[in-house]
């Protein structure tokens, strides 16, 4: 029997051993155990690999208990060391084999390649800006690399890649075809679609949808991946799956306005206003609502918004607006019942309530699951798609908020039978 007493001094001395840098106990069978290399650009307090990293050495909860890793970090290779930066400490806390160039990390310093699944974490640092405003993070180049030594090798493992593919659409078409071409299993996108959903439900499979809508907030080239990928893992379970897209239209300021009073966007101002009342965050400047949320209290509590209108081939509609609100909320409209389908996905912020940013959580264990099955948990043809979408967002914005077309983003496929997110 495990008392309170007992838990505590187990808990005491398991920190104790790895603040002192013994080796876990989970540790102790090395040769049933996957070993990753891990290839971030830069770890500091609340960076992406800095979440991803910790989480794969030290572990993370999961369904009210601590999840040791379910794999090892055999090598790691940083790209960047900033004043703040975080990586050394954990490299020398961990004992973990560094190595200067993203081939030696794979290889383990040897001549082929000698991990069983790599994972790419290309997010923060200080890298150029493009003339769209882009950050050109070194994904694509990342990538590359890894599929060097797979073809050097001649033979090839899962790979993970964090959030959005690339800023171009041809590396991004490249880098899935790569995947294809050597017959790995590739995983990427972001923490939206796996964390939890409140309420915790999912878009029933092979429903009929007329359109979805996002509310998020963030920035461009950054926190509008997250929001299209909320609305994508939801539209891409509709009858007949996702087919592409035709065009991105992304409008700032009155302009969203004018397009949303249009008599064409009734089904958008409806599930805009579903959305809204996802939300833990809605506005007080304006007016909180005393009787209820509606299209024109939206109007006055936010005015200032991003939105990407989005058309698919098959008529269907995706809708995302930036705003003020700090949560990200979906709502979809099934054409057979009228019914709409909402939740929020939940991400408890570090600052907001929570010191461990728990939503990494489901996607480590979707990284854990990628290497250790040698299979992925839903299909990266959702991150080419909305890959796409935010490029032809920041397209359309640096045109002058005109309507940019995509006949090149012809992206065909159904999303995953089971659920992914977290509460599943």
């Amino acid at each position: 029997m495990l008392n309170r007493r007992s838990f505590l001094a187990a808990s005491t001395s398991a920190l104790a051993a790895t603040a002192w840098g013994a080796s876990p106990a989970w540790a102790a069978d090395q040769g049933s155990r996957k070993k990753i290399a891990f290839i971030g650009t830069v770890v500091h307090r609340h960076s992406h690999a800095q979440h991803f990293l910790d989480r794969h050495t030290l572990g993370y909860a999961w369904k009210g208990h601590w999840q040791a890793p379910r794999f090892d970090v055999a090598s790691i290779y940083i790209d960047q060391f900033p004043e703040n930066d975080l990586g050394r400490e954990r490299i020398k806390r961990h004992k973990l084999n560094q190595f200067d160039t993203i081939a030696e990390a794979l290889t383990l310093g040897g001549d082929k390649l000698a991990v069983d699944g790599v994972v790419i974490i290309a997010e923060h640092g200080n890298y150029p800006r493009n003339e769209k405003g882009q950050t050109r993070y070194p994904r694509y180049d990342f990538f590359k690399q890894v599929v060097k030594v797979f073809e050097d090798s001649g033979r090839s493992v899962p790979v993970f890649n964090d959030k959005h593919l690339s800023t171009k659409w041809d590396e991004c078409v490249e880098m899935v075809e790569d995947s294809r071409r050597l017959d790995f299993p590739f995983l990427a996108g972001s923490s939206l679609p796996v964390t939890w959903r409140l309420p915790g439900i999912d878009m029933p499979y092979g429903v009929p949808l007329k359109e979805s809508v996002c509310v998020g907030y963030g920035g461009v080239d950054s926190y509008d991946f997250h929001a299209l990928e909320t609305a994508q893992c939801m539209s891409e379970r509709r009858k007949g799956g996702e087919v592409g897209i035709e065009s991105v239209h992304a409008v700032q300021g009155k302009k969203v306005w004018e397009i949303l009073a249009g008599s064409d966007r009734e089904t958008t101002r409806r599930l805009m206003v579903s959305a809204l009342c996802c939300s833990h965050n809605l506005p007080v400047e304006g007016g909180f609502p005393t009787d209820a949320v509606t299209f024109e209290w939206a109007q006055k509590a936010l005015p200032e918004m991003t939105v990407y209108f989005i058309e698919h081939r098959d008529g269907f509609r995706t809708t995302m607006f930036l705003t003020g609100i700090q949560d990200f909320n979906y709502a979809g409209l099934r054409s057979d019942t009228d019914e709409v389908v909402a939740c929020q996905m939940y991400l408890p912020m570090p600052g907001h309530g929570s010191t461990t940013a728990d939503f990494f959580n489901p996607l480590a264990r979707h990284i854990e699951t990628l290497v250790n099955e040698d299979r992925a948990p839903y299909p990266v043809e959702r991150t080419l798609l909305t890959s796409g979408m935010v490029i032809g967002g920041v397209d359309s914005l640096h045109a002058g908020q005109v309507k940019i077309d995509t006949p090149e983003m012809g992206v065909k496929y159904m999303g995953p039978r089971e659920s992914n997110f977290r509460g599943a």
